[in-house]
């Protein structure tokens, strides 16, 4: 019997239309941020918050800008007690969920917001992680594109997501790269050898450490410096594994493509802008700037949370600090034949937390914007 799993079911307790939530790492970022969304979601009641170096604290003590879960103490991440609950989420370091993941409760829904069930193929994981691979989950990226029907219809990640109990959610940089190039991949617009993608990243996206040379003020304020760079960002193969789905091809596909990948941390808490080039193939410069500029409003038509701006608006993080969205642009250099896309998002929100509960919502059956935003916090 797995660990904790006869324990009564804490399911709708105080409101029948209420999914019990327990959140493991609740005091970094990550689970922070999960908390914020979902103690205004009309159908989740966060009910455990689990930490490590924190348990036995009041949370008001670390999230006071959460007043209505102040009162909840946080108890050590163990299956025993994240067992018992309706959903799971795991906001750990990679290598901190795999193991745990496999004692909880099977009937729970689990949303594991590390690294540890995003890779599909084991050579990606060892080349980039190392230790322990486990079991791919289901990726939650509803938008993602994942090849096209009989018609020649977009098919979405989003119908995998239904019903399912096991979510992997997406690293924040590979959610702003994959939706910047995606439409592109999906239309064979882009030489997929020649992919290269800079990255202006805020300061949460690092973590909740105290590192002198990256989370110090006096340090960060006034500076940019670039990190995982020359190809060992561990986010890679998780871009390249969803740049060959969006063109039709499985994950074992994915050396198809090479992506020049540079994350450069900026003195903001939030956010990230991507900006992601690649050479047009013949198709693409045979097409007009308005034809290119169609395959991505058409690819995002009907994508509530996928905002391609405007023709001459450019994409800035100010615009989507605090909500779901992603803003998208796409312009083309035919000096250099080069396609370029932006995207901006909350790298807390659309990538990382907002994400998660979007895939909740749809695993769950609930509407897909519940407990969500699209308006940002500018300025």
């Amino acid at each position: 019997m797995v660990a904790g799993y006869s324990k009564t079911v804490k399911k709708r307790e105080h409101d029948m239309a209420k999914y019990t939530v327990a959140v493991a790492g609740a005091t970094g970022y990550a689970g922070g941020e999960a908390l914020r969304i979902l103690a205004a979601h009309p159908d989740f009641e966060v009910t455990c918050v689990a930490g490590h170096s924190s348990v036995g604290d009041k949370l008001g003590r670390h999230m006071p800008h959460i007043p209505q879960l102040a009162d909840l103490t946080v108890e050590d991440t163990t299956p025993d007690v994240l067992n018992g609950h309706d959903v799971i989420i795991l906001a750990l370091p990679h290598g901190a969920s795999g193991a745990l993941a496999a004692e909880l409760d099977p009937q729970a829904v689990v949303v594991d917001l590390g690294a540890d069930h995003r890779l599909e193929e084991q050579a990606a994981w060892d080349a980039y992680y190392g230790g322990d691979f486990y079991e791919h989950w289901t990726y939650g990226m509803p938008e993602l594109i994942v090849g096209k029907d009989a018609d020649g219809a977009y098919l979405r990640q989003r119908d995998a997501i239904r019903g399912t109990k096991r979510i992997a959610g997406p690293g924040c940089n590979v959610t702003a790269v994959t939706l910047a190039m995606q439409p592109g991949a999906a239309e064979g617009l882009i030489d997929p050898k020649g992919v290269v993608a800079d990255l202006a990243v805020g300061y949460s996206g690092a973590g909740k450490n105290l590192k002198r040379t990256n989370l110090l003020a006096a340090e960060a304020l006034g500076s940019a410096v670039p990190y995982g760079v020359g190809g060992t960002h561990r986010h890679i193969p998780e871009i390249l594994q969803n740049l060959a789905h969006a063109a039709g091809l499985t994950a074992a596909d994915a050396e198809r493509f090479t992506l020049g990948f540079t994350p450069i941390l900026v003195p903001m808490s939030r956010g990230i802008l991507a900006v992601v080039s690649a050479p047009m193939t013949d198709k693409a410069a045979a097409m007009d700037d308005q034809a290119i500029r169609k395959t991505w409003t058409d690819a995002y038509a009907g994508q509530d949370f996928m905002n391609v701006l405007p023709e001459g608006v450019l994409p800035a993080t100010a615009n989507i600090v605090g909500s779901n969205a992603a803003h998208i642009q796409v312009a083309v250099d035919r000096k250099a034949n080069r396609l370029i896309a932006f995207a901006a998002i909350d790298n807390l929100n659309r990538g990382t937390a907002g994400q998660a509960v979007q895939s909740l919502n749809i695993a769950l059956g609930l509407p897909e914007d519940a407990g969500l935003t699209k308006i940002g916090v500018a300025p």
